[in-house]
């Protein structure tokens, strides 16, 4: 004889569900070690923002973990600086590709600090290259040291020359010599920092100011002017009627 189990004692088990993963919007670390760092992230950030602030397909940011693998919030990466053309803009706690599209972060910087060890740095490349960055670049402002590396068919390739490099994403152009690292937009203007914008835009504004007197400047001398014709007008037309009133044509006076 077979024995049933009563199912009143013994209720099936409710499934638990699978938790929801959370993906962090920070790693807990700093954006930069020192000011000299901070610096030239800031720069690259916000040149990259006003180059590409027409293109509402460009996304700049700096220092946002990249969450590569949905359901996986362990596989990341904040680059110091990083450029997804195709994302769109807007404010993100954090680049979860699978959101994205799953369009790839293009472009990324890093600038060394001292504190970046190799193995770190070997590690970021490894992760660069395995989740499909088109080009990567290194600076490093305390020695002055700049790298890239560009995606071939598979890989990332290290450049054998950066002396005078054009990002092939980017439009931009590296000049790299023994003695500093510029980058110089499109069309040639050389990357500055906020400070050196807000300067050349309050030199542009007081141009503009001074162009507005000088403008109104000249309406007053032209309303002068024509007051002062209005005027002799209106003395010639009195002269007139004062001789008409005498009998004299003045269209008869030589």
């Amino acid at each position: 004889m077979i024995a049933h189990l009563d199912t009143t004692l013994y209720p099936a088990p409710t499934p638990v569900p699978n938790p929801e993963i959370v993906y962090p919007d920070s790693d807990g670390e700093p954006m930069a070690d020192n000011t000299k760092q901070f610096r030239w992230i800031t720069v690259i950030q916000y040149n990259l923002e006003w180059l590409f602030a027409p293109d509402p397909t460009v996304f700049v940011a700096g220092d946002l973990l990249w969450y590569p693998v949905e359901g996986n919030n362990k596989i990341r990466q904040a680059p110091d600086v990083m450029v997804v053309f195709g994302a769109g803009k807007g404010d993100r706690g954090s680049y979860q590709q699978w959101k994205e599209g799953n369009v790839v972060p293009q472009v990324v910087f890093e600038i060394l600090s001292p504190g970046n060890t190799l193995a770190e740095m070997n590690r970021k490349q490894a992760f660069y290259n395995r989740y499909g960055v088109e080009e990567y670049y290194i600076y490093d402002p305390d020695r002055n040291d700049f790298s890239g590396w560009v995606r071939t068919e598979a890989d990332l390739e290290v450049l054998e020359s950066t002396a005078s490099w054009v990002s092939p994403r980017l439009g931009i152009r590296f000049e790299w010599s023994e003695a500093a690292l510029h980058l110089y937009r499109p069309d040639g203007t050389p990357f500055a920092s906020y400070g050196e914008v807000s300067h050349r835009l309050e030199l542009a504004l007081v141009a503009v100011e001074q162009e507005r007197q000088r403008a109104d400047q000249e309406r007053q001398r032209a309303d002068q002017e024509r007051q002062r014709a209005d005027q002799e007008r209106q003395r010639a037309d009195r002269l007139a009627q004062q001789l008409k009133a005498l009998g004299i044509n003045p269209n008869q006076i030589l």
